[in-house]
C-alpha cells in the first residue's frame, strides 16, 4: 500500500506516518523509486499508535513500548523501567478522569433529552 491509502485507513495523514518513521515507530519498506510501500503490519501498527496518542501517551513512551506491540493485538511480555511505568500508570489516570467525565456529561444529556422528550408529550 501507498503511504495515502495507509494514511485514510489508519485515520492519520500522510505527514503523522512520515513522522511515525522519522520516530523509529514505523518502518515501511521502499521501493526502486525510493516510495513507501506498506503492509497490513504497518496499518496495523499506524492503528495502534494512533490509539495510543489519543488516550494520551507521548511519542518517547510510545517508542519505547513500540517492540512490545503486536499487529494482532496480542503483546509480548516486557520490561520497563520505573520511569515509564510512572508515565504509564499517569495516562492510565487521566483516561480514568476523561471516563468519569464522559460519563458524567452523557447521564446529563440524558437527562437533557427526558426532560425535552416528557415536554413534547404533554
Amino acid at each position: 500500500m501507498r503511504i495515502a491509502e495507509v494514511a485514510a485507513r489508519a485515520g492519520v495523514s500522510a505527514r503523522s506516518l512520515r513522522h511515525y518513521e522519522d520516530q523509529g515507530l514505523l518502518t515501511p519498506r521502499r521501493d526502486d523509486r525510493g516510495w513507501r510501500i506498506f503492509d497490513d503490519q504497518d496499518l496495523a501498527r499506524a492503528q495502534e499508535i494512533r490509539g495510543l496518542l489519543q488516550a494520551g501517551l507521548p511519542i518517547s513512551a510510545i517508542r519505547r513500548l513500540v517492540g512490545c506491540l503486536m499487529p494482532d493485538g496480542s503483546s509480548q511480555p516486557i520490561r520497563i523501567s520505573n520511569d515509564l511505568l510512572e508515565e504509564l500508570v499517569a495516562v492510565r489516570d487521566r483516561l480514568d478522569s476523561r471516563i468519569r467525565c464522559l460519563a458524567q456529561n452523557r447521564e446529563a444529556l440524558d437527562t437533557w433529552l427526558r426532560k425535552a422528550t416528557n415536554s413534547r408529550g404533554r
